[in-house]
């Protein structure tokens, strides 16, 4: 009969008490981050509590409802909360973002216990007994210091995730804008050009007219035609572009492509109420593409950390039993049939010095071009912000000239034309160039104030937020 005794604890106080939490270094690192990362709450979301030097991404919303809305929406900021919750794009980031701030609530956790069996073919043959299989348990003890700095790096790169997910939507919302403002002015062109249809029958009717009295000639009437199947073929290419148009706009909310949109009724001219230079100082704090690599500047800073801990040793601890039988003679040298036991420790020895020195320089090249990396994007943005600025401006002066030069002298040169024709004053080819300079007027007015809205959306795009965008002042 096997005589069990019970397992000794074993304390492993004194082992944690070597391996500490970080030299004090590292506890320097950890006490004053750039960036202060607090462990996850019980829902799975981490928290992050930001400095004003390294700006904010907390204004951007992350909890995403992923369901289909089949609802018939009317305005642009509907199709947005459509495409945030359907985009596929923006799911798998969220769903990113998700699984990388679970892996920061295991990162600091030690490595699982192990268990083991041996069962002996020939049994040891002992003074107590004979021993036929023991059990051992041991576990593995990093370097705790590592462990805590691996799971700081962990949080930051969590933080970045989320950061790359906010964006996306970024673009996603900007991408979205610009073909809705896209599809306004082709459907601005379309009633333009469909109105000067009209207008243009008129001006053929009056030269029918004028045949009639023996005034004109045959060729006006057919320059007017052949000006009115031009109109038609724009007509069938805006036709083209506006389906073109929607399809991409379905694409971005994950819908069929053939599903109708609202088309807008009317987009003002607008200018972004901030400077070039405030609105770079806004991406700075606001802008998250910005934001997330600074946060990875911050884990690769950690990762610095992490490589010169690697070279502290890591211990096991184990503890063994042996199982053995009474089948001896009662003895008074030995206890016939006493288990033994024994515990034991192990330590790893970093002896390869040109591999941790590697390890080391590693991680430092990896922060130097981090820290580049993101010197690189404040300066493209800087310039993509100077040059859709430039773009906004040169927008809303061309709306400007439409409004208070170009169009009205257009509309006064064609009735005075259309007068001096009724009257054989004027060539009807004359009529004619007068009635094309308003139509491009009339649709170029409509381009400009897309291109003004598009600048507008994609200047709220850098700066990271939407801007106080106002009316411009009525020219006097």
């Amino acid at each position: 009969m096997l005589a069990w005794k019970p397992l000794v604890i074993v304390s492993v106080v004194p082992l944690l008490w070597i391996s500490g939490c970080a030299s004090p270094k590292a506890a320097h690192i950890a006490t004053h981050p750039p960036i202060e990362v607090r462990c996850a709450s019980p829902s799975g979301q981490v928290s992050l509590s930001a400095s004003d030097e390294t700006g904010s991404i907390t204004q951007v919303g992350y909890d995403v409802e992923l369901k289909s809305d089949g609802n018939t929406v009317s305005t642009l900021s509907e199709l947005e909360s459509i495409a945030i919750r359907q985009n596929p794009l923006l799911a798998k980031l969220y769903q990113r973002f998700q699984a990388s701030s679970n892996h920061a609530q295991y990162a600091d956790k030690l490595p699982d216990p192990k268990f083991g069996a041996n069962v002996f073919g020939n049994p040891l043959e002992t003074a107590s007994g004979s021993q036929k299989a023991n059990f051992n348990i041991s576990q593995a003890i990093p370097w705790l210091g590592r462990l805590s700095a691996e799971q700081q790096q962990a949080f930051f790169e969590a933080h970045a995730a989320r950061a790359d997910y906010a964006t996306a939507r970024l673009d996603v919302v900007t991408k979205l804008r610009v073909e809705w403002y896209r599809l306004y002015v082709i459907e601005k062109q379309i009633e333009t050009i469909t109105a000067n249809q009209q207008l243009l029958q008129s001006l053929i009717d009056v030269a029918n007219a004028r045949i009639s009295t023996g005034n004109a000639t045959q060729g006006d009437v057919l320059a007017g035609t052949l000006e009115f199947s031009r109109l038609e073929e724009r007509l069938l290419k805006s036709y083209q572009r506006r389906t073109a148009v929607v399809a991409n706009i379905n694409r971005l909310l994950a819908r069929p492509s053939d599903t109708p949109v609202t088309i807008p009724q009317e987009i003002l001219p607008e200018v972004i109420g901030q400077s070039e230079e405030d609105l770079f100082q806004i991406a700075v704090a606001s802008q998250p593409e910005i934001e997330a690599a600074r946060l990875m500047t911050h884990a690769s800073r950690w990762g610095i950390e992490i490589a010169r801990l690697k070279k502290r040793p890591e211990f096991m601890i184990s503890a063994n039993y042996f199982l053995t039988d009474d089948n001896r003679p009662a003895s008074t040298v030995v206890d016939v049939g006493e288990d033994p036991w024994a515990i034991g420790a192990q330590v790893s020895i970093p002896i390869w010095k040109k591999k941790y020195e590697a390890i080391r320089h590693e991680a430092g090249w990896k922060y130097l071009a981090q820290q580049s990396s993101l010197q690189e994007m404040l300066d493209r943005y800087e310039a993509a912000i100077a040059d859709a600025y430039s773009e906004a401006e040169r927008a809303f002066e061309t709306v400007t000239l439409y409004e208070s030069t170009i169009i009205p002298q257009a509309k006064q040169t064609l009735t005075a034309d259309q007068d001096a024709y009724s009257n054989g004053a004027v060539e009807f080819d004359r009529v004619i160039r007068d009635y094309q300079s308003l139509l491009n007027s009339e649709i170029g007015y409509y381009q400009a104030v897309g291109e003004l809205s598009i600048a507008n959306a994609r200047l709220q795009q850098l700066a990271g937020r939407n801007v106080v965008t106002i009316p411009p002042v009525p020219a006097e």
